[in-house]
């Protein structure tokens, strides 16, 4: 089917699978040896504006013989129809099935997220499993990169070809050569495999094998025994692409200032995934954030890392981009901020017309606790850092802990209220709000490669201190809590420190629905369907391990043996030093990873957390022997810090209202898919491309003086819309159409331009109707259309029930909004014809659906509307 016929009105957001968006690249076929499809298993809003798939996308395009494309997770709806219409998920740019290219990647970053990548390969018409497509030429090669399928593949090892271990900024373009080389030589599928496993960083399951420990081993003599993580360091310039037209989960520009985190929190697979620290150059990020704002349109940027504030130039790079672009409006937008250094230079450089949302996490809350994973915070810092929010006017500050952390006691669950009480308390401004939280409450997952990876406790504890913790927070006041529930976070455990034994039981849990929407939209559906297929399988004993809690290890007896002070964590004597390590020393499904991390010293870290010893960030004071540092990965990168620069003031809404031009326009071919707040959208970014001294509105939050006249519905294609630019300087005629039509779409032609007098009312006022062709169809077997549309033109009263926003019914006569119809032509069941109707800013609007209704009143036959299209908007 062609996209025009699965995009029809019943699929919602059908601009999710255009391909059309601003940083598409459309490379010719042909001319590539190497074609790839990367996938995020998600819808396009969260898909389209994750970074890295950004980055990877653009960087392989960026290669002389190869190209790629995109696909995402259809919604539900487009789903549907393609399996009702036996159409194979499709690449959004080539409009070809994915299974017409070499290579199909996709992004595994969250342990419950392989049933929407089972669910991507059954809509492609592609067998689930790697043994199944081994000797099938005619598809592609099937893979997965990102956290989850860097951490511990072996739970999807059944459906995958190879993984990309680590950062792909290098190894994909290395990955590309070699196919193209098995490709010129004709190799076979196993063949390409075996090379591609030469490749540093890449596995393939198909020449490893599991012992009945959950250990995997090679059973080639060409394959390494472990396999190595790679390292790239971050490269800003890339980050600058796409630009959805519908609205994404981060719809901003973002670009990453800073790779890794050496903070050694012992809980955070992340910190110990991404080792080592990288910073960026800051000239190369604000240079990188400048250029992207002027080629993306955005009005809002976030800056990157796993902990911006451990980027020490982040104030000085902050201000020096919001004095660049201090006349454009925009905002700056951080993730999670280290509470220890927030400081009045961090909270000059956020926000901008509008204050951003702030976030800290301590994680725990206690003192005692906060030690024990590494998270490095005194309460001195914590109090520091939020009084620091409030007296630079944040009246809500979001907070983030875990419960069920080894060495927890019901004190430091207690502790995160009474940590919030105190802060409350203590950061009380005379005349001001008092301070709220948004405090949302995780579950301890352990996970691998870190030091409590060899920890679990069991869901009725987690169930336990829930309630303890919400008892005390329904005395408080000020706190909007929100608990993640234990069985997400015991069957991500269950996955995530799984082997290769639970691929029957995530294929049967996608078979009965447990698709990663499931848990938001039906929480015990979708973890039904986990258990059953648990129940299916013969892993029932191993998920009640996860419920249970398989080994508490900091309520274990564990004697020392021996002086095991200032050793090195891979030295000999490390080994047997406490009587509890046959278990540390016992084999796991992830150890033939090689991430750099040394396996000795998180037994050594571990040891540290039941001392509550902390250890300092490598990146700033002295090496904490990880094993990472060398030749394999590198070293930690810190830039210098450049001063602050002087502030150059906040965005002062221009209001200057210098002259206004009105714009007819089109709207035509694949755009009319684009919504009305969408279309608002690109007419704000596109100013911005476009250089235009646009006026704002006054008030808190300013907007341009931009004004689309009437909406059209989705999926009408016009010749005849109107919209108006109010500028705060007057500009020629020819320069003000040369910006315009250097960033106008091809969809969005440019029919007239001319110049309004900015005191005379707004084209929305001026509304009196509209014109429009519209293409009928009828099931009727003897259609009478002319008969039809003369009856209409004479009867006086049709009435329609209409329902007001308040939700009453209203009638009104159609009749009297119609002012001109006409019928052009009529071929069998099909007719085109022609309306003038009332078009009015006070809602007196007669729809092409109304149309539609008057003839099918008058006919008593039902009526369709195929198509419509408006030919003009005519003003008094």
């Amino acid at each position: 089917m062609t996209l025009d016929q699965l995009l029809t009105p019943e699929i919602n957001k059908p601009a999710r699978y255009l391909g059309n968006e601003l940083g598409a690249v459309h490379k010719p076929w042909e001319k590539a040896t190497v074609r790839w499809v990367l996938t995020y298993p998600e819808v396009y809003e969260v898909g389209a504006s994750n970074l890295g798939h950004i980055i990877l996308y653009n960087i392989l395009n960026a290669q002389p013989a190869q190209l790629c494309d995109r696909a995402y997770l259809p919604a539900p709806d487009l789903a549907a129809k393609l399996r009702t219409t036996q159409t194979p998920l499709f690449a959004l740019e080539a409009r070809r099935p994915v299974t017409d290219f070499d290579v199909l990647g996709f992004s595994l970053s969250y342990e419950l997220g392989m049933t929407n990548i089972l669910e991507m390969l059954d809509l492609a018409q592609i067998p689930l499993t790697a043994a199944e497509r081994l000797e099938r030429p005619d598809l592609p090669l099937i893979f997965a990169g990102g956290q989850t399928a860097t951490s511990n593949p072996e739970p999807f090892a059944e459906f995958f070809d190879f993984f990309a271990l680590g950062d792909g900024e290098e190894l994909l373009p290395e990955i590309g050569l070699v196919i193209a080389e098995g490709k010129a030589a004709g190799l076979s599928k196993r063949a390409l495999l075996l090379d591609l496993a030469q490749v540093p960083g890449v596995y393939v399951p198909l020449f490893y094998d599991m012992a009945p420990d959950g250990s995997v081993h090679p059973n080639h003599p060409d394959v390494p025994p472990r396999i190595l993580r790679r390292v790239a360091n971050p490269m800003p310039e890339y980050s600058i692409g796409l630009v959805p037209y519908v609205e994404t989960v981060h719809d901003r520009l973002t670009v990453e200032i800073r790779r890794g985190c050496t903070r050694g929190c012992r809980f955070c697979q992340p910190g110990m995934l991404t080792r080592p620290a990288r910073d960026v150059e800051p000239e190369q990020v604000i240079n990188a954030i400048e250029a992207g704002m002027r080629a993306t349109g955005h009005n809002e940027f976030s800056l990157l890392s796993l902990s911006c504030s451990d980027y020490l130039a982040l104030p000085a790079v902050g201000m020096e981009i919001k004095n660049r672009l201090k006349d454009e409006n925009v905002s700056l937008a951080l993730p999670s901020q280290r509470v220890d250094r927030f400081d009045e230079n961090i909270a000059n450089i956020l926000g901008g017309t509008r204050q951003m949302s702030l976030t800290f996490a301590p994680e725990a809350g206690t003192q005692r606790l906060r030690d024990v994973i590494n998270k490095g915070l005194t309460n001195e810092e914590l109090l520091r850092g939020v009084k620091t929010a409030v007296e630079q006017g944040w009246d809500k500050v979001k907070l983030y802990f875990m419960i069920g952390l080894p060495g927890e006691t019901d004190v430091d669950v207690l502790g995160i209220a009474e940590t919030m009480r105190w802060l409350r308390q203590e950061c009380v401004v005379q005349g001001r709000k008092r301070l709220d939280f948004n405090v949302t409450i995780s579950n301890f997952t352990p996970k691998p490669h870190t030091p409590f990876q060899w920890h679990s406790v069991s869901t009725a504890e987690f169930t336990r201190k829930k309630e303890l913790l919400w008892g005390e927070f329904k005395q408080m006041r000020g706190i909007k809590a929100n608990f993640t529930d234990v069985r997400i976070s015991a069957m991500e455990d269950f996955v995530g420190r799984g082997d290769r034994r639970l691929a029957p039981v995530i294929r049967k849990a996608w078979e009965l629905g447990a698709g990663m929407d499931a848990w938001w939209d039906n929480l015990d559906r979708a973890f039904g369907a986990w258990g059953e297929a648990i129940a299916a399988s013969d892993l029932t004993w191993k998920y009640r391990q996860i419920e249970e809690g398989e080994w508490n290890v900091m309520a274990v007896e564990n004697e020392a043996i021996g002086n095991v002070e200032n050793l090195r964590a891979a030295s000999p004597q490390w080994k047997n030093r406490f009587s509890w390590d046959e278990r540390l020393n016992a084999a796991l499904p992830w150890d033939h990873i090689n991430t750099g991390i040394d396996k000795e010293w998180l037994k050594a870290d571990l040891q540290r957390a039941l001392a509550e010893t902390v250890v300092p960030d490598c990146a700033f004071e002295g090496c904490s022997q990880c094993g990472i540092c060398g030749d394999d990965f590198g070293h930690n990168i810190v830039q210098d810090v450049p001063p602050i620069p002087a502030f150059a003031g906040q965005f002062e809404a221009n209001q200057t209202r210098a002259q206004r031009w009105r714009l007819r326009f089109g709207k035509l071919g694949e755009l009319r898919f684009l919504g009305h707040l969408d279309l608002v959208r690109l007419f704000d970014r596109l100013t911005r491309r476009a250089s235009l001294p646009i006026a704002f509105t006054g008030g808190f939050h300013p907007g341009p003086r931009i004004a689309i006249a009437n909406a059209l519905s989705l999926g009408m294609t016009s010749s005849g819309e109107i919209v108006d630019f109010e500028l705060t300087e007057p500009l020629e005629f020819e320069d003000f159409k040369g910006r315009l039509l250097r960033t106008l779409p091809p969809d969005l032609p440019l029919y007239d331009l001319e110049l309004v007098d900015v005191q005379a009312p707004s084209a929305n006022k001026l509304l009196e109707a509209a014109e429009y062709t519209l293409t009928l169809t009828t099931e009727s077997p003897d259609p009478q259309w002319e008969r039809w549309v003369s009856a209409v033109w004479a009867t006086p009263e049709i009435w329609f029930e209409k329902k007001t926003k308040s939700g009453k019914l209203k009638s009104v006569n159609l009749r009297d909004r119609l002012l001109a119809l006409t019928l052009i032509e009529t071929e069998g069941a099909t007719a085109k014809i022609h309306y003038r109707g009332q078009c009015r800013n006070d809602g007196t609007v007669l729809q092409p659906e109304h149309c539609v209704y008057l003839l099918s009143q008058v006919s008593e036959e039902t009526i369709q509307l195929a198509h419509g299209h408006r030919e003009r908007l005519i003003l008094a």
